[in-house]
């Protein structure tokens, strides 16, 4: 069986042992920085399969080492931890590169369910017949380059924004089921993932207000509605 290596970026020591230890005994190959700069150096030599990345480090945080990692690579998955319980650290994580996240204190069952659902959707990614294109009102979605065009106005996107996105258009002005979305995005239909959804949900009607004509909308709990008006 292939072992995947993961580069964990955490400065807390008993933490990251712990983590170590954990994913170590579930078949991953671990590597250890302590800091952003050294963990910018590991990623560089040893060519990881996912980076798992705190936020708050010396030298260079987390934040600024997940957007130098996305220069250079563009599809690795990311997850990045926090202590803080602010939306707004978890959004500016997103809007760098992050393809998830975890909050301090998380549980290791956790944190392995969220790996093993990143690594299934990017083993999947390379195996299924690709959009390159979907335009929709004045917005052109191009997935695999993670880009939202609004006419010349470009957003770019992490993977799973890009991926939830396509998703509702698939769907659209029909209900995405939102255990169906959990599922093939995540991996898992539980509350974690659900709570993660609802921040990718509320980032992607930010990225759809210059069209009011489009509108996400909840459904009871069964889903979203990606909603066209044509008034």
């Amino acid at each position: 069986m292939e072992v995947i290596k993961v580069l964990l970026v955490e400065d807390e020591p008993i933490l990251a042992a712990i983590v170590k230890e954990s994913l170590e005994k579930r078949g991953f190959a671990i590597s250890i920085a302590v800091n952003g700069v050294e963990g910018w150096s590991k990623y560089k030599a040893e060519k990881p399969e996912i980076c798992v990345i705190d936020v708050m480090m010396p030298r260079k945080d987390g934040f600024s080492l997940v957007k130098d990692i996305r220069v250079v690579d563009e599809e690795i998955p990311l997850i990045f931890l926090t202590a803080r319980t602010q939306n707004e650290d978890v959004i500016k994580g997103l809007e760098f590169g992050a393809d998830d996240y975890l909050k301090k204190p998380f549980s290791m069952e956790e944190l392995i369910l969220r790996l093993k659902a990143l690594l299934r959707r990017r083993v999947g990614k390379t195996s299924a017949v690709k959009v390159t294109e979907i335009a929709f009102g004045a917005y052109r979605l191009l997935p695999q380059q993670q880009q939202l065009w609004h006419r010349e106005k470009l957003m770019q996107l992490s993977q799973r924004e890009a991926d939830l996105l396509l998703m509702l258009l698939q769907h659209k002005n029909e209900l995405l089921d939102r255990r169906q979305a959990l599922i093939r995005l995540w991996g898992e239909d539980n509350v974690f993932n659900a709570r993660s959804m609802d921040v990718y949900i509320t980032r992607l009607r930010k990225f759809l207000k210059d069209d009011p004509s489009f509108e996400i909308v909840n459904s009871r709990k069964q889903g979203y509605i990606l909603r066209q008006s044509l008034a």
